[in-house]
């Protein structure tokens, strides 16, 4: 009997209120995790409070952290926050289009998430619970984006942390997790938290929120509200506690992406439409769209279709990891011989090396004609490229558009959506004219002494799968135009010493 206790240890009791607290705030000091968390919204709450200068301060608050800077640039330029027209390439323009206040909620969410699921591979059930919190934020955002004068960003972090209660106990104490389980059974573990936990996972997410010091309307936005007819007064903070209730319990709903949740979803949609002020059929349109969202972003829901996911994955890894090794082979012959092949050897093996690595649809290489003024392609590799290549040139004077950008940053560009209408002035006539069917492309601009020479223009049109370049692509690109440029510089060197008066 001892030895069995010991291997099957007895679940938790019922604990108070305090003493789950207690414990909770314990468990994340231990963890370390959210102090994290705690420091960073600190900073995002005094840039959104600040009197002076808040749009610097907060873009200086979001630059500090790269990984949220590249996030916040992401969602800012996406379907889902985008409406302005225009592309948004720095969080201090992101700040001045959006607002400090929607940039903050956005970076707030965005933090949670990052925060939260740190360390969840180790806990599959913490990670379902984050995952989901993320669903219902996708959902809260297209619903608030159908209700005209409602602010998307705080209904998404509204959403996210309406269940934090579940992710704070799945993340921090999960044999708390297993005694609600043994208690209520798989699902009924919000029922079963008073009389275990002795206080409600709504409570326990409250007291996190305060705890981190979050404003009071999100807090107040957290609460579980009965779907109902608007009363008398109506306010702010009670719709965001009805879209944030609706968003998480569509999330449960959804998980499954089968019919029983699907039938739950109608009848959400029925119940919160007049809290919410929105026809049941425009609910179910914005679900729909959230549902499109998490079928690409989420990783373990079965919504999202992981294993097939994983094997296209796997698949497109093997795929670039070839395309590597003959981009890391082509770098190296490229090395070999800098010291004795001219620009025009350079640039051929750099084409051919690029065409092959990154598997193009074409590959074109243009130099620059100071006589003509002009960029002119010279060769090319790929689809019809021989017959494209007389018409492929264009003027050097700086002109508004991606291929004068690249050439002027010295910085290859990678264009993912080459179709999105909104970039669509950001591309010059000839190649609308010329290479129009391209949906993604790279340029890989090359200079002298700060003045462009030429550049490598590569795409892909849509037979290919989805395109995203590596760290480790990159890296090879700029070795690739670096032993391209050494040629370059020989060359003109070679060509000032000759014109040297005798």
């Amino acid at each position: 009997m001892i030895a069995g206790a010991l291997l099957h240890p007895a679940p938790p009791g019922p604990a108070s209120a305090d003493a789950t607290l207690n414990q909770l705030w314990e468990r994340v000091r231990r963890r370390g995790d959210m102090p994290g968390f705690a420091k960073a919204i600190s900073a995002i709450l005094g840039a959104m409070r600040g009197e002076d200068e808040h749009q610097f301060s907060m873009a200086q608050t979001v630059l500090s952290d790269p990984v949220l800077t590249q996030k916040v640039l992401r969602l800012a330029n996406s379907g889902m926050y985008s409406a302005f027209g225009q592309r948004i390439n720095t969080v201090s323009k992101a700040v001045l289009v959006l607002g400090t206040e929607a940039i903050g909620h956005l970076a707030l969410g965005l933090k949670l998430i990052e925060e939260l699921t740190r360390a969840s591979p180790d806990s599959a059930v913490a990670h379902v619970e984050m995952e989901k919190a993320v669903l219902a934020g996708m959902v809260a955002q297209q619903v608030a984006a159908s209700a005209s004068g409602r602010d998307a960003e705080e209904a998404v972090v509204c959403s996210m942390l309406h269940t934090l209660g579940r992710m704070m106990i799945t993340f921090y104490m999960p044999e708390r997790w297993t005694a609600l389980q043994a208690v209520g059974g798989t699902g009924g573990e919000d029922a079963a938290a008073p009389p275990v936990l002795g206080l409600s996972m709504e409570a326990i997410g409250r007291a996190a929120a305060e705890h981190w010091g979050l404003p009071k309307n999100l807090i107040a936005g957290m609460r579980t509200v009965e779907p109902a007819p608007r009363g008398e007064v109506f306010t702010h903070e009670d719709w965001l506690a009805a879209v944030s209730t609706m968003s998480s319990q569509c999330a449960s709903s959804l998980w499954n992406d089968d019919e029983a949740g699907a039938a739950q979803v109608r009848e959400l949609a029925s119940s919160f439409s007049s809290m919410l002020g929105l026809a049941p059929d425009n609910i179910l349109s914005a679900i729909d769209k959230a549902k499109e969202t998490a079928a690409t972003d989420l990783s373990i829901a079965p919504l999202a279709k992981p294993a097939e996911k994983r094997a296209a994955d796997m698949a497109t890894r093997r795929m670039r990891a070839e395309g590597n090794k003959v981009l890391l082979s082509g770098v190296s012959d490229m090395r070999d011989v800098v010291a004795t092949a001219n620009p025009g050897q350079m640039m051929s093996m750099a084409l051919e090396t690029v065409f092959q690595g990154l598997t193009f649809s074409r590959a074109v290489a243009f130099l620059r004609n100071r006589r003509e003024n002009k960029y002119i392609a010279k060769i090319g590799l790929g689809d019809g490229t021989k017959e494209l290549i007389g018409a492929l040139s264009f003027d050097d004077a700086y002109s508004a558009n991606v291929f004068h950008a690249a050439l002027g940053s010295d910085r290859v560009i990678f264009v993912e959506n080459a179709q999105d209408a909104k970039f669509g002035a950001k591309l010059p006539q000839w190649w609308k004219d010329s290479l129009s069917n391209a949906r993604s492309f790279v340029i890989l601009p090359l200079a002298s002494n700060g003045q462009p020479v030429g550049f490598i223009y590569g795409d892909w049109d849509d037979s290919f799968p989805a395109i995203h370049l590596s760290q480790t692509e990159f890296a090879l690109l700029n070795d690739l135009r670096s032993l391209i440029v050494k040629t370059v510089v020989r060359r003109q060197q070679v060509e000032l010493d000759a014109a040297k008066p005798r």
